[in-house]
């Protein structure tokens, strides 16, 4: 190799890493942003219930209400979709398999048939477990955005439990990987870099995978390629 070339790969690698640096400045302003907006925002889900177009059920991720979420929620009612949240979820720290139960719970009693999922980050876990369950008929297809299908190495390292769970060797993590037959119906949009889930969030299987030209773990819920996403499966 030439010292040229070296040069020009340190040059390369420079540029990455301060495109990484911006993506990184720019979600998690993102993510203060409407965790902020989140703590005191008042809006009563039922009021995005009403609509004729196919129901949706909104899964947050980790440390997430439903209302992180709301800029999506509010989009998604405007064109006409009920939009239902989980309240019970709260900020969605319970282990994989309960909030999954949580979901499948609300899916029969709430007797919703030819649901959509729109989940963001461990929330396209849960939403995963759920249609591998009982009441997972009742659920078309999910539009997973930055979720961790196959773990994050990262969380190895963290003294949080309710993080270590996202560990690729995590008995949920294991089990989901071994129900690939709902993978068929999972759209799994993810950015080119995430932060948080250093390898990807592609999916084997997946009705589609959507890699995205951007960085960012919290960020992409408001890339139009979600709203657009969501929109084809209802079209289905």
């Amino acid at each position: 190799m030439t010292l040229l070339s070296r040069r020009g790969d340190r040059g390369v690698d420079a540029i990455r890493a301060l495109r990484r640096a911006g993506w990184w400045i720019a979600d998690y302003t993102y993510a203060v942003y409407w965790q902020l907006r989140a703590a005191f925002d008042r809006r009563d889900a039922g009021s995005f219930a009403s609509g004729s177009e196919a129901p949706i059920i909104i899964l947050p991720g980790v440390y997430e209400t439903w209302r992180f979420m709301q800029p999506l929620i509010t989009a998604l009612h405007a064109r006409g979709h009920p939009v239902h949240v989980l309240d019970s979820l709260r900020r969605n720290r319970r282990p994989v398999v309960e909030s999954a139960q949580l979901m499948t719970d609300f899916l029969e009693t709430t007797q919703l048939t030819d649901a959509l999922i729109v989940a963001h980050s461990k929330g396209g876990l849960a939403g995963k477990m759920a249609m591998a369950g009982p009441a997972g008929f009742r659920v078309r297809a999910m539009v997973a955005v930055a979720t961790p299908f196959g773990g994050s190495s990262y969380a190895r390292m963290l003294p949080v439990r309710s993080l270590r769970a996202f560990a690729p060797s995590d008995p949920s993590i294991v089990q989901l990987a071994r129900q690939r037959d709902v993978n068929e119906r999972i759209v799994s949009v993810y950015a080119e870099f995430d932060p948080h889930i250093p390898e990807g969030s592609e999916l084997a299987g997946a009705m589609k995978n959507v890699r995205l030209d951007s960085g960012g773990h919290f960020r992409v819920l408001a890339n139009p390629r979600v709203l657009a996403e969501v929109a084809a499966l209802a079209e289905r």
